[in-house]
């Protein structure tokens, strides 16, 4: 029973209420609601501040929530390997990533990988935004930059340039510019990313590097779509190289300003804290890190 109730509990921090934990499990609110104080009182705390609106984890449910992910994720990887032999994979995976690169490149990975393990189940979830991995309940996720959260485990993926670039039908009607200043004479869409403005382009390495802020008629927090008012003539775009390669090698976007390109950015893995991830966690990441070198291997060819 203590088992059933932390994973309850870690359902009710993802959901981030009693009534949507309870629609998760297929249980009453109230049976969600005792199930949860007989966990409190087991422990001797208080695992969520409560208000009429809001659930937010104390100090302790942050605790017991980050260790409550690792020692589940075992007891399934155990029952599993019980169950169904040592080499066998199951269980499902919620994995995080930007919205273009999750639907060029991850979602093929994840349609491959689970036609190989029919027995695992992957919630692909797209967000160009902030993602709380640990609150949120994923096993994994993929982001561009550095990462500043210094207890999350990460694992590289590699480096990938960012690249200026406008459809052909702009640029026939605007002209393309020459040096990185002759951008604030253009229609620039704008990403953004949570509470981050992407409006400052960075150009140049080392004593030659510079900024420009540009400006546009749209904004959007959505990288697909960012990149379809692109190739719809709009205006200009700055986008990872992995998410423009085929609109280039076609010609559907031309890269621009290539002689002023800033250092690639890492894209990267991230795990949450804990001592161990479900094998089946691991294999995705794999799979994963063998997808992008195929990917950067076609690249060269």
């Amino acid at each position: 029973m203590l088992i059933d109730n932390i994973r309850l509990f870690q359902t009710i921090a993802e959901k981030g209420s009693l009534v949507a934990a309870a629609r998760e499990v297929g249980m009453s609110a109230t049976t969600v609601s005792e199930r949860l104080a007989a966990l409190e009182a087991h422990y001797g705390v208080v695992l969520f501040n409560r208000t009429t609106r809001s659930l937010s984890l104390t100090d302790e449910g942050r605790t017991l929530l980050d260790g409550a992910k690792s020692v589940l994720a075992e007891i399934e990887d155990l029952d599993t390997r019980i169950r169904h032999g040592a080499d066998t994979l199951s269980g499902p995976i919620r994995i995080s990533a930007p919205v273009d690169l999750g639907r060029s490149i991850v979602s093929d990975i994840v349609e491959r990988f689970t036609q190989d393990h029919p027995a695992i189940s992957v919630e692909l979830s797209l967000s160009d935004g902030y993602v709380d991995i640990v609150g949120q309940g994923f096993d994994l996720a993929l982001r561009f930059g550095t990462i500043t959260d210094s207890s999350l485990r990460t694992r590289s993926i590699g480096r990938y340039r960012r690249i200026v670039c406008a459809a052909p039908s702009y640029l026939d009607q605007h002209g393309s510019p020459r040096t990185p200043e002759d951008l604030t004479r253009h229609n620039c869409l704008i990403m953004r990313f949570g509470n981050s403005l992407d409006n400052v382009w960075r150009f140049g390495i080392g004593a030659s590097a510079q900024e420009v802020t540009v400006r546009g008629d749209k904004v959007v927090n959505d990288g697909y779509l960012v990149r379809r008012w692109a190739l719809a003539g709009h205006g200009m775009i700055l986008k990872s190289e992995l998410d423009v390669r085929q609109d280039l090698s076609t010609g559907r976007l031309v890269a621009l300003l290539e002689d002023f390109a800033a250092s690639p950015n890492p894209l990267q893995l991230m795990f949450p804290p804990g001592r161990a991830q479900p094998r089946r966690v691991g294999a995705l990441a794999d799979a994963l890190r063998a997808g992008f070198r195929e990917i950067a291997r076609a690249s060269t060819d």
